[in-house]
């Protein structure tokens, strides 16, 4: 098992990396910024347009390092890994399993009721705590129908089922975090959940948020022996880190969700910390990336007790447990794989 991911978040967009012996070395108009053993790192996920240099690219395939190239506004763009490692028999039994309906069905009905089990904590949290401020009806009303949907789920006869209990019941949850939202209201709401562009501040929020998750999962999936990009919910697409998302369902409430109201009602992050274009796109500036990507490495070491493991672990390995656990289901050397629940 890994230690806790450590990632080179690179935010200058006037950034080249390149290398200089094992050291991975930043540069902003030829002048070395930042320098750094490459064995030091897990990841480095650069939001630039210099790139690297090939060198660079040759010394983290070597060493296993991870290298994500986003947009300024967290959209992904690309991914550069060396060879594939890892067992083929595991990668081999994935591919079976990605193409059995049954197993597929089993396995995508556990990430759903992963994701609306811990999507109804995420309500129930708040009603617990901030019951005084929220609109309790409608909180309540819409975790009565996230319970009756997770009852529906075992009953599923197929996967294209799941994905119209998994819409309908995200659409019925994003209309109430934004009951969650307690503060900047007049900045902060959401009513439905869009992307490509997000058109308001918390999707652009919740969109860079959930770019970083992605990023952390499918390295844990490489890191495995998994192909991140087979999965079993999701269907196959090119360029679509399917396994990634099937993962991801299970743990975007409890690492992503909750943190983006905490930045809001917090107040870390604030209305003119994002910018408005002419075709109504949402960005978030500089200084509120950096404020963004502080917490989520903050959060990622804050310690839990897993509900399956029974071990407290930090909160940024919990992609690697799951995909450890999903490989140790495809193996055999347990029964089902266990999604993540949390408390």
């Amino acid at each position: 098992m890994r230690k806790l991911l450590n990632t080179l978040y690179v935010t200058n967009p006037d950034s080249y990396l390149t290398k200089d012996g094992n050291n991975v070395i930043v540069k902003v108009d030829r002048e070395e910024k930042f320098r750094i053993p490459v064995h030091n790192l897990e990841a480095i996920v650069c939001m630039g347009y210099m790139g690297a240099s090939p060198q660079l690219m040759r010394l983290c395939s070597d060493n296993g390092v991870g290298l994500s190239f986003l947009s300024r506004n967290g959209q992904f763009l690309a991914r550069i890994s060396g060879k594939i490692k890892g067992n083929v028999l595991l990668r081999r039994t994935q591919f079976r399993y990605a193409d059995d309906p049954i197993v597929s069905l089993d396995l995508s009905k556990r990430f759903i009721i992963g994701k609306l089990v811990n999507c109804r904590a995420v309500l129930g949290r708040s009603l617990r705590d901030h019951r005084d401020v929220i609109n309790n009806d409608k909180v309540r009303s819409i975790e009565g129908y996230l319970i009756d949907n997770i009852n529906r789920v075992p009953d599923s006869l197929n996967c294209d089922i799941l994905r119209g209990i998994e819409g309908n019941c995200a659409k019925f949850y994003f209309s109430a975090m934004d009951e969650l939202i307690l503060q900047q209201k007049d900045d902060f709401f959401i009513k439905e959940r869009n992307r490509r562009p997000p058109l308001d501040n918390m999707n652009a929020l919740l969109s860079f948020l959930y770019t970083l998750l992605a990023h952390d999962t499918e390295s844990a999936l490489e890191t495995v022996g998994l192909d991140p990009y087979v999965g079993f919910f999701h269907t196959d697409r090119p360029g679509r880190a399917s396994l990634a998302l099937d993962i991801m369902e299970e743990l975007r409430p409890f690492m992503a969700d909750r943190l983006a109201l905490n930045l809001i009602n917090l107040r870390k992050i604030k209305g003119s910390d994002f910018i408005k274009k002419e075709n109504g796109a949402v960005f978030m500036t500089d200084n509120c990336r950096k404020e963004v990507l502080a917490s989520w490495q903050k959060r990622k070491q804050d310690q839990i007790k897993h509900p399956y493991l029974g071990e407290n672990i930090p909160v940024g390995l919990l992609p690697y447990i799951q995909a450890m656990l999903m490989a140790r289901y495809l193996r055999g050397d347990i029964d089902g794989y266990p999604p993540f629940f949390m408390n």
